[in-house]
């Protein structure tokens, strides 16, 4: 049986919910899906779709860097919006973060995201 770690970090928000902000195993973080949430003030962040999408990418980061990896070793994303109106928005904010060769990715319209947000991402990384 492959050993699991739990990784968790102030720097992203973290819920009383029943789920780790991320889990290492085998070398792979699978990071759960954050919203546009300040971790410091645990408020959705103000702002367009872009900068809520910033917050979400830096709560990611936040839980890549505390398993020992970063957005560079993202392998494949979910990306989740209430309105996929916005998606052309998110996408320019999304490539600002993950440069030249991007992970794989999925994008779908949900009819509602946990706090009532616009986006919620997920990732999978592969770390050493």
């Amino acid at each position: 049986m492959a050993q699991r770690t739990a990784v968790t970090t102030e720097d992203a928000p973290n819920t009383d919910n029943p789920y780790s902000q991320g889990i290492l195993v085998d070398g792979f973080l699978f990071v759960s899906g954050f919203g546009p949430v300040d971790p410091e003030t645990m408020a959705d962040v103000d702002g367009d779709i872009e900068d809520q999408t910033d917050r979400v990418i830096a709560n990611l980061s936040a839980v890549l860097a505390e398993g020992g990896g970063s957005l560079e070793d993202v392998v494949k994303v979910t990306v989740y919006l209430d309105d996929m109106d916005d998606y052309d928005a998110v996408n320019e904010a999304y490539a600002n973060h993950f440069g030249d060769e991007p992970p794989a990715r999925v994008c779908l319209e949900a009819a509602r995201l946990p706090g009532d947000v616009s986006v919620e991402i997920d990732a999978i990384a592969k770390v050493e």
